[in-house]
């Protein structure tokens, strides 16, 4: 716990890092899981469609709980067929067919509003389970993550609750794992972060998709840097895109068999080897540091 306060500089600051990339498989979950071990920080997956750092932690003492959602349900013996709920929906989440109200709760967004403008309260609302959140511990490291259901449109709400609940249970340093890409999903994860980390790989592709989050960084006036990963002597197209658009380069995590066959075994390198516990906690204090300077400046 020491050095968590030492990072954040005072006591009982919360501090949202958050952990991105344009595609799955540039190492974000890597990145993510050494960061939070070295700190022994919390660590929060928000990637719901395919949660995979609690592979890598193993925690115990799992706490789980059901994530709702309000959607409308239909009285038809008082509904009259006014349609005003219709009208009022943006996202044709209903429609009155053939005499009857039809709810199409995939497409709901659980605003209410059409509760609200029913005349005849034939509307009310249900709760509707869309998947869960747990929380474990893995040595000295505070485990979140969370599960949307097969077949559920969004796990925004998911996320809401898992920010929310990791904020309720911890103080100091969070290190978040986002969705990769840059979907609604990804939005949500990095809207109260205090920095953002983007993960890149030295391809052309790695370029096109670094410059996916680039871009959603910037729309939310984010602080970030970038790591470069699986790097080989050779001409780094990413770094380039760093360099020709004046982005910091955090750190450079070099192509590393054993790194690669620790990754795939789900084991977490900074637990295994002295080594990886320098890169990764060398790559903190360049964070820190970059935090520190966005907190000053603002200042």
């Amino acid at each position: 716990m020491k050095h968590i306060l030492d990072f954040m500089g005072m006591e009982k600051t919360r501090m949202r890092i958050a952990v991105l990339s344009g595609k799955g498989g540039t190492g974000k979950t890597m990145v993510s899981v050494n960061l939070a071990a070295a700190a022994e920080a919390s660590y929060v997956d928000c990637d719901v469609e395919e949660p995979n750092g609690h592979l890598f932690f193993k925690p115990e003492d799992i706490l789980e709980e059901d994530v709702f959602v309000s959607i409308p349900q239909v009285d038809s013996t008082l509904c009259d067929g006014c349609r005003k709920c219709t009208e009022f929906c943006r996202y044709n989440a209903l429609a009155y067919v053939k005499d009857r109200l039809i709810v199409f709760d995939d497409v709901c967004h659980s605003c209410g509003g059409c509760v609200m403008v029913c005349p005849h309260q034939a509307l009310t609302e249900k709760n509707k389970v869309i998947g869960k959140i747990r929380r474990g511990i893995s040595d000295h490291v505070s485990v979140h993550s969370g599960m949307l259901n097969v077949g559920e449109a969004s796990g925004v709400p998911i996320i809401k609750r898992l920010l929310e609940e990791s904020d309720s249970q911890t103080d100091g340093l969070r290190i978040i794992d986002c969705p990769p890409g840059s979907s609604c999903m990804v939005m949500e994860s990095i809207r109260e972060a205090d920095y953002c980390i983007l993960v890149a790989e030295p391809t052309v592709f790695g370029v096109h998709n670094l410059n996916m989050v680039y871009d959603l960084v910037k729309l939310f006036h984010k602080p970030f840097g970038v790591v470069l990963n699986k790097c080989l002597d050779e001409e780094n197209p990413a770094e380039k895109f760093c360099k020709d658009h004046d982005i910091k380069v955090l750190g450079r995590i070099p192509f590393d068999k054993e790194l690669g066959l620790l990754n795939s075994n789900a084991e977490i390198a900074v637990r295994k080897d002295e080594k990886y516990h320098h890169v990764f906690s060398e790559l903190l204090e360049t964070v820190k540091g970059e935090v520190q300077h966005e907190t000053a400046s603002r200042s």
